[in-house]
């Protein structure tokens, strides 16, 4: 099942071609079909126990595929596919008649696979791998309207942080996984004890925190996710609220057991979660646009997650799992009411909408239902998440003023856009507004309606729910008791509060909008223009970096190479004490004395040759001494190739050298000889003594028996070279082949240069360098 979205994806253009619109009915069948099957192990994981499975995929690297299903991965698994059956269906409308609408159900359908593929892996590369899928398909949702800059920027802005971090969680994984010798998380689960003892594990657990802030949009990493609502809506409704950031969020849940009892994760994520909820309800509070104002609160429920999770004692992550799975219900059916609105009002600027309730009747009963559920209004699933965080944070510190701050903020975010939108007098809209088509109408209003149906059946809700969630983030059953009835306690005053001070701010919402944005603008700096300066800084950086490692000049980048190969040989050797001992100098007879002779006299006449031409030639005679050397010991195969290397190497130099406009002689100054020289003899000496230290090594012969064995066996070839060249090793050699092919033909190309002129069509400042180089 996990893979049916898959092949929805490669099915949904075709489908849309045929189909139109109605095609989603038929596509949202591959999230939905999947659905049925999660819901039903809903008995088995209510019971306590998982259910897991996999396949052996890539076993030599430890990437078998193993997933398993508990209370928190099935939870969460359902919500993407729920809620990914109904956008499915959303977009069929709200993208009717789009040239992309195939593309666009496809990425969705893409992303519901990757995200599933987060929650339901235990292995730990697998996890990683999805992870960074996540990210990619979501950059192809937000960025999908690429022809607008303001999408690209979203796009690519929430690539680079949810990938970067990404890249910081991978390295934190293979950390855990080095000190427990584990690939999964079920192992780093049962070996957290040995984790939270070893050395490092303070820089695994900060590796691993900035991979979940900043795809679940933690302070600072959180300006990357308003800015993602230049997708459509169907993403802000999908990835934006009910998945994609929570996945941040499912990782810290599934990784409590390991690092829940260290000092770190107890002051981390109450501090980031507790500042990212009050700055993103802050935020909430000055936008205007619809979109904004829910991206801004989901923002802020994020880190009201995070600080639960972090302050992690048993009510806590309690009050955590219940508002998770309130949340994806009743954000979801706002922003996909936001979409309604604006796509049948034709705007979402809340200042220029106003008494819509008459002309959209059911859009405004679910908006209203929708924020009683955001706002903690008693006999929604919404009251029971804040009465659990309530009980939570009774201590009266400083994280329960942060929570009934931040949740009157979002109180008065979400029936503004309830009440202001759709009460009052009627505002002319851009289009004659009406309720949508039944495509359009279906996900808002089911999952409003069911933030009030499972609060009505708390039995049920936390027996198959709640509790298994629970269950699983803390490692022992636990029961959940809180009903959607209001009793008199502590946690209801609070409740009680949080409704009186939510209802001032949207009483007076004009006014403090306005002076949040005068704040702001005192403020002026934030991580929005950080990001753009690291950016840019960057990209100034590396041409810099570029212009300082390519100036242009042949000279500089050989002397570069070979300056590294002398260090990268000689000092090991001299560092670590491998320098190898003297060597014996065998017997020599007559005539291979003679040709180790020629060779040191062709090498003398390259350095005191007058001519270029002069200098080739002698080094030509030098490299056939070598080859008749390599004949002489019983190599004719290699004897064979030097003799062919150094003629083409002859004769091509030589071509060239007549072509191209070249001093005939060497007009170096002495400082320049004496420099190259130094770097020559280096690479001579490093080369010689790194051969030497090779062979006073025991020689391994696993190889040669190997090929000795198999070459005629297999390879059906009497000759061991020739078939490790043409079989064993075919395919490199075919890249040599290659190699050499693409190195004639940029002979050839020098051969035929003709300098073309330079025309300055514009004023760069750094034409003349080039034109010189």
């Amino acid at each position: 099942m996990l893979f049916a979205p898959l092949l929805g994806a490669a099915l949904s253009p075709l489908l849309v071609r045929a189909m139109g619109h109605n095609a989603a009915w038929i596509l949202a069948l591959f999230l939905f079909v999947p659905f049925l099957v999660f819901a039903g192990h809903l008995d088995t994981v209510a019971t306590g126990n998982a259910i897991t499975g996999g396949f052996a995929w890539a076993p030599t690297f430890g990437a078998d595929f193993i997933w398993k299903l508990d209370g928190l991965s099935l939870t969460f698994a359902m919500l993407i596919s729920g809620i990914g059956t109904l956008i499915v269906l959303y977009s069929g409308a709200y993208l009717k008649g789009h040239p992309g609408q195939g593309r666009f159900v496809a990425f969705i359908l893409m992303f519901s696979f990757s995200m599933l593929g987060v929650v339901v892996s235990d292995n730990l590369l697998m996890l990683f791998i999805y992870w960074e899928l996540t990210s990619i398909t979501s950059f192809l949702l937000i960025g999908f309207d690429h022809e607008r800059e303001a999408a690209r920027r979203g796009a690519y802005q929430a690539l680079l942080v949810t990938g970067g971090g990404g890249l910081c969680l991978l390295a934190g994984l293979l950390m855990l996984g080095q000190m427990t010798g584990a690939n999964s998380v079920s192992g780093l689960i049962a070996g957290g004890a040995a984790i939270r003892e070893h050395y490092l594990v303070e820089a695994a657990l900060v590796l691993v925190l900035l991979g979940a802030f900043t795809k679940s949009a933690q302070f600072p990493f959180h300006f990357w996710l308003p800015n993602a609502m230049e997708a459509p809506t169907p993403v802000s409704a999908f990835l934006h609220s009910a998945t994609m950031v929570k996945a941040g969020v499912y990782l810290l849940m599934r990784l409590y057991p390991v690092f829940g009892e260290m000092d770190l994760w107890q002051t981390a994520l109450p501090l980031f979660g507790g500042v990212t909820l009050l700055v993103g309800g802050f935020l909430a509070l000055r936008q205007t646009d619809l979109k904004l104002m829910l991206a801004y609160t989901t923002v802020a429920s994020l880190g009201l997650l995070v600080m639960l999770t972090g302050i992690g004692h048993e009510k806590a992550i309690e009050a955590a799992v219940l508002y998770l799975f309130a949340h994806a219900l009743f954000k979801g059916a706002l922003f996909m009411i936001a979409g309604v609105i604006d796509h049948e009002a034709g705007s979402r600027d809340i200042t220029k909408l106003g008494g819509l309730g008459r002309a959209m009747p059911i859009t405004f009963a679910a908006a209203l239902i929708a924020a009683c559920s955001m706002g903690g209004i008693p006999f929604f699933a919404g009251f029971m998440a804040k009465e659990e965080i309530y009980a939570a944070l009774a201590t009266g510190n400083l994280a329960m003023i942060a929570a009934i701050t931040g949740n009157a903020m979002m109180f008065a975010i979400g029936f503004a856009i309830a009440l202001k939108v759709f009460m009052g007098a009627a505002v002319e809209t851009p289009k004659h507004a009406h309720d949508g088509p039944v495509l359009l109408m279906a996900g808002p209003v089911l999952l409003a309606i069911m933030g009030l149906v499972v609060a009505l059946v708390p039995t049920e809700l936390h027996q198959f729910i709640s509790s298994p969630m629970a269950t699983a983030v803390l490692g022992a059953p636990t029961h959940v008791e809180i009903t959607a009835i209001p009793h008199i306690s502590l946690p209801f005053l609070l409740s009680i509060l949080t409704i009186v001070l939510g209802a001032v701010i949207l009483l007076f919402l004009d006014r403090v909008r306005t002076a949040a944005a005068r704040l702001l603008e005192i403020i002026g700096w934030g991580p929005d223009r950080g990001f753009d300066q690291i950016v840019s800084g960057t990209v100034r950086g590396a041409w810099h970096l570029t212009r300082f490692l390519q100036p242009g000049r042949l000279e500089i980048y050989l002397t570069v190479v070979f300056i590294v190969i002398a260090l990268s040989l000689l000092w090991p050797l001299f560092a670590f004490g491998e320098l190898p001992a003297w060597p014996s100098w065998p017997a020599l007879q007559i005539h291979e004395a003679a040709f180790m002779l020629i060779a040191v006299i062709g090498l003398v006449a390259v350095l005191i040759a007058r001519s270029r031409i002069t200098a080739i030639v002698a080094l030509g005679i030098q490299g056939f001494a070598i080859a008749v050397l390599y004949l002489l010991f019983g190599a004719p195969d290699l004897s064979f190739t030097q003799f062919m290397v150094e003629t083409l190497s002859v004769v091509i130099l030589a071509l060239i050298m007549t072509r191209l406009r070249l001093d005939v002689t060497d007009r170096r100054p002495p400082s320049h000889v004496l420099f190259d020289g130094t770097i020559a003899i280096a690479c001579g000496v490093g080369f010689a003594l790194f051969l030497l230290r090779a062979v006073e090594i025991p020689f391994n012969t696993e190889l040669t028996e190997f090929f000795s064995q198999y070459s005629k066996v297999v390879a059906h070839g009497a000759n061991v070279v020739n078939v490790i060249i043409v079989d064993f090793r075919g395919t490199d050699t075919l890249g040599e082949i290659a190699v050499v092919t693409i190195t004639c033909l940029a002979i050839l190309a020098l051969i035929r240069l003709r300098a073309a002129p330079v025309t300055k069509t514009f004023n760069d400042p750094d034409l003349e360098e080039r034109e010189r180089i």
